[in-house]
């Protein structure tokens, strides 16, 4: 070849490097270089339990879209779902890391002298009651419509959190909510055309996209219920109150359904308090977990 290499892979891991690959036990620490002390008036292990709630949330929700891979209707949506997953696959490391940074007693045991950083000890070692996501993520995937509507009601909220988390007290978390925003806005415009476009597209796409949204609408109330750690860290100025958000959630939703000539669905019961940010989950997060986790925890002390 006229570049020197016998293949054209060989220039890829020039000098024996392959540090750029993002992949295996053999990268750096996300938050090398970040500092990572607990901001005044912060409760070390409630930081924690926050960051696994938003991590949770990213982390779980990730898997879910990534089940789409090769399954959506084309090529191009077949891009943006995977994009997607990956955009929050990468919060998720983030907040993963700092929950360990925040509080290292929550990082699960691993086989003595394990490669396996902090925040993939968090999501491959922990059983389903661990987890804080709410369920909203968890649930199986239906049709093209399901993941549709899933994702407009989880990036409407997920948004509106980011926006404030701007300004917490927290730098990562401050960092983190700068980048993601701007991450999940794409998400929050993506869903909310293609659920315009179902909605006034055949008979048959109305009556998927309504049958989704009939099924899903009740989870989205998980999103919006404070739990005591968030209250607790949105009184110290390093997160948010989940209620503060219904308003601006309620307008951007609201605005979605009208010119989509969809009907609000009626109002959810309160939910029990805590759900899945206390670890209730559905059967299918278990599920779930068997199948991410399975060649991790098949090999704990593996380097790759």
């Amino acid at each position: 070849m006229s570049d020197g290499h016998e293949s054209v892979f060989d220039g890829l891991v020039e000098g024996g490097d392959s540090a750029q690959w993002a992949f295996g036990t053999d990268f750096e620490d996300p938050l090398a270089g970040v500092d990572t002390a607990v901001p005044a008036g912060a409760d070390r292990a409630e930081l924690a339990a926050y960051c696994l709630m938003l991590g949770d949330d990213a982390l779980i929700m990730s898997q879910r879209l990534a089940e789409w891979c090769s399954r959506a209707p084309d090529l191009e949506e077949d891009i943006a779902l995977a994009n997607t997953a990956l955009d929050l696959l990468g919060q998720a490391r983030l907040l993963l890391a700092r929950a360990a940074a925040a509080d290292p007693g929550i990082v699960p045991g691993l086989p003595e002298g394990s490669p396996v950083p902090p925040e993939d000890a968090l999501a491959f070692f922990r059983d389903a009651g661990a987890f804080r996501n709410v369920r909203l993520a968890e649930v199986p995937n239906g049709d093209f419509a399901h993941a549709v509507v899933r994702l407009l009601l989880f990036s409407v909220a997920r948004l509106a959190l980011f926006e404030r988390l701007r300004a917490s007290g927290d730098g990562v978390l401050a960092a983190v909510a700068a980048k993601g925003a701007k991450e999940v806005a794409y998400h929050r415009d993506w869903a909310g055309r293609w659920f315009l476009t179902l909605a006034r597209g055949t008979d048959e796409s109305r009556r998927r996209l309504l049958a989704a949204l009939g099924e899903l609408w009740p989870f989205r109330e998980e999103l919006l219920t404070p739990h005591s750690v968030e209250l607790s860290l949105a009184r110290t100025g390093a997160g948010v109150d989940p209620a503060s958000l219904r308003g601006e959630t309620d307008a951007v939703l609201d605005q979605v359904l009208a010119v989509s000539g969809v009907d609000r669905p009626a109002d959810s019961p309160p939910q029990p308090a805590g759900a899945g940010r206390d670890g209730e989950h559905t059967a299918d997060l278990g599920l779930l977990l068997a199948e991410m986790q399975s060649v991790a925890r098949a090999h704990p002390s593996g380097r790759w």
